[in-house]
């Protein structure tokens, strides 16, 4: 069993913040703990924009606080994400948020990251993998 809170990770290697600086997140459970997800809690700044696309994940989002606009870059539609709103990245679609307060999510991938993981130019996390034990 592995309990730890966001006070542990706080500061720490799991604590991740983008070189973009426009967002944060605390990694509590990475590809390391081979559960066969990661889960993160992740804030994203008031104002910004930040474009995605997880070519190598699946993201699900849930909005736990703050509200911001997502737009399918494919597509072109938007939605407004308010707190109790999830979506899934389950297509691997680009897309863009802008928060319009602080936006406070939770969000799980699949495969899991290894927390060393930040957007490259077009938006993408690399497939990191943890060197296998033995």
């Amino acid at each position: 069993m592995i309990v730890r809170s966001f006070k542990d990770i706080e500061n720490t290697d799991r604590h991740v913040k983008a070189a973009s600086g426009t967002w944060e997140s605390k990694r509590i459970v990475l590809a390391k703990e081979k559960v066969g997800f990661s889960l993160h809690e992740t804030v994203l700044y008031a104002g910004t924009e930040t474009s995605m696309w997880y070519a190598n994940h699946i993201e699900a989002v849930l909005c736990t606080e703050g509200e911001a606009e997502l737009t399918n870059e494919e597509t072109g539609e938007t939605h407004w994400i308010e707190p109790g709103t999830m979506y899934l990245l389950d297509g691997h679609e680009r897309h863009t948020l802008r928060p319009k307060t602080d936006f406070r999510c939770v969000c799980v991938f699949n495969p899991p990251v290894t927390g060393r993981e930040d957007h490259d130019e077009n938006g993408v996390y690399p497939l990191l993998t943890e060197p296998e034990e033995g």
